[in-house]
């Protein structure tokens, strides 16, 4: 049985995070280009250099302007731009307008910015070649024909939807998506498309119904209902799924609304039951968001579950692999959980991977869930089950209201093995990411500290601290010419009085100036006679010796 597929060409996860550094500015000709430095991830080995000029920024600003976010751009100046002063403020200027952009989740992962920062990695046509695909599958099933792209429609680069009728029934719409192979994809080509044979038969009250599924080498294909109405974002938004660009609905909608208590308990509820069938049956969601769901009589639906299948990473990725005990399929969907429970509340999405605090007019029951899930505690530690969530008293009375759908999928015994081997690979990949995030952190934090203003104060004092002890140890190591050197002295005459034969004169203190070369026949001089002299005799009676006025000896 083969799971893991060996030779396939690498795709780009897009959802992993970009980082920015304006290194410096060169002037070139009349203007300035600004250098700056752009990584992928955490490896510094994934990261490049880009140049822009000024007026590069101001236009990613002016066609970003669409989300309606205020964004800082540096002002404008037409005398004195090029001078150093000028240059420096605006390169921090820059640097903050980078990193105001990639801190917002929607449009760091939108086409503008990945173009503006990594040109390269986005030269395919993506829609052009979503409609070949599409195209060529119509020429198989020639009874649906294509309404119109929905060029507005979703966040995801590699997603593409149109609008689709049958040609039956002219009046009805549904919606065909056409999703690319993701980097996360472990599953053979015959193994997904033996799975994605299996959705039209999938069967539940908050599973939005598929009623075709194919696939081949590049991608995946769906037609599921199109629901005028959006999703529960655009609903949270206060916007219709065909009027504007995603940015412009969600980056910074004018009004938004929450659903109540009695709504988010209902909701959560199936929600809560739909995942838990799923990992029943051996599958995940991992792309659980407002944004996949929903809401349709009073019922809350799943749309997209074939993303799971195409290994497609998951919007919130960037956020739970920061932390490494979310790493099973089931805490990753407990996490997402969260993250629609707080934009239920709150109306807009959190957009950063934990809470810090809460309004404390929250309801208690609800805070208790958002804390269990959304704390950097409760994310280090663990997360709660979905059985544990299931039996939270703001849940466990709760009772789902039901459409007369019963759930229902029958997986053969083969595909059962291939899925738990598949869940299992996707794992082992997760906790391989997050060992290399968590190493890379861990050294970044050390070199910070390490180069920290206080970290330096304190290697300097300790510096300080160390050369100051040695100089204490070198002056009492060291004797001193008026006391310690003349007992020195007195001892050892001493000691040639009483050995026999008598040692050669001890050389003089350090403080003593060096004797000329025909000192160095110092050693064959008789011992000193006199071993009470005092320091000076000493010295005087060594400098006034003479060579010449010793006799030869008689053999």
């Amino acid at each position: 049985m083969s799971v893991l597929e060996t030779s396939r060409v690498s795709v780009l996860d897009d959802t992993t995070p970009l980082y920015c550094i304006i290194q410096g500015s060169e002037n070139v000709q009349s203007h300035t280009e600004f250098i700056v430095r752009v990584q992928r991830g955490e490896l510094k080995e994934n990261s490049w250099v880009i140049r822009k000029r000024y007026s590069d920024f101001a236009t990613l600003v002016e066609t970003l302007k669409i989300s309606g976010m205020d964004l800082p751009l540096p002002p404008k100046k037409l005398i004195g731009n090029m001078e150093r002063e000028f240059i420096a403020e605006r390169q921090r200027g820059l640097q903050r307008l980078l990193e105001t952009i990639l801190a917002n989740p929607m449009l760091a992962a939108s086409e503008i910015v990945k173009k503006f920062l990594d040109a390269n990695s986005y030269t395919t046509n993506i829609p052009e070649a979503a409609l070949q695909n599409v195209s060529m599958f119509f020429r198989s099933e020639p009874h649906w024909e294509v309404v119109e792209p929905l060029k507005e429609m979703g966040w995801r680069l590699r997603k593409t939807y149109f609008l689709i009728k049958p040609k039956d029934q002219p009046k009805r719409r549904l919606l065909l998506s056409w999703t690319v192979h993701g980097p996360d994809r472990l599953l053979s080509e015959k193994d997904i498309t033996g799975i994605f044979k299996l959705l039209p038969n999938l069967q539940h009250p908050s599973i939005s119904s598929t009623q075709h599924a194919m696939t081949n080498e590049t991608g995946g294909l769906t037609i599921k209902q199109f629901y005028m109405n959006g999703t529960l974002r655009d609903h949270l938004c206060k916007t219709k799924p065909m009027k504007a660009h995603y940015l412009k609905k969600y980056c910074a909608p004018k009004a938004v609304s929450q659903l109540s208590v009695a709504q988010t308990r209902q909701f959560c509820r199936q929600i809560l039951e739909m995942l838990k069938f799923l990992h029943e049956k051996g599958l995940a969601c991992h792309h659980l968001h407002t944004g996949n769901l929903v809401i349709e009589d009073k019922v809350i639906k799943l749309l997209d579950i074939e993303n799971y299948l195409l290994g497609v990473p998951p919007f919130y990725k960037p956020f739970y692999t920061q932390f490494r005990k979310i790493n099973s399929a089931e805490s990753i969907d407990v996490y997402s959980f969260g993250h629609v429970l707080y934009e239920m509340v709150f109306g807009r999405p959190l957009n950063k991977p934990t809470i810090e605090e809460l309004p404390p007019e929250l309801p208690a029951e609800i805070r208790s869930v958002l804390e269990s899930i959304l704390t950097v505690e409760a994310c280090k530690l663990g997360l709660p089950t979905l059985e544990g969530l299931l039996m939270h008293p703001l849940f466990v009375d709760e009772v789902v209201v039901t459409v007369g759908i019963k759930p229902q999928l029958k997986i053969p015994s083969k595909l059962k093995e291939t899925l738990r081997q598949y869940k299992d690979n996707q794992q082992k990949k997760l906790k391989e990411e997050q060992k290399v995030i968590s190493q890379n952190r861990r050294l970044s934090k050390a070199k910070a500290h390490h180069s920290s203003d206080e970290e330096r104060r304190r290697r300097k004092l300790e510096a300080r601290r160390k050369s100051a002890k040695k100089l204490e140890g070198v002056k009492e190591e060291t004797p001193s010419p008026t006391t310690n050197g003349g007992n020195e002295e007195s001892s050892a005459a001493s000691e040639q009085s009483s050995a026999s034969p008598a040692p050669p004169a001890p050389p003089p203190p350090p403080t003593v100036p060096s004797l000329d070369e025909n000192d160095e026949d110092e050693d064959d001089s008789p011992p000193l006679s006199n071993p009470s002299s005092d320091r000076g005799a000493l010295l005087s009676s060594i400098q006034g010796f003479k060579k010449a006025s010793l006799k030869k000896s008689q053999d």
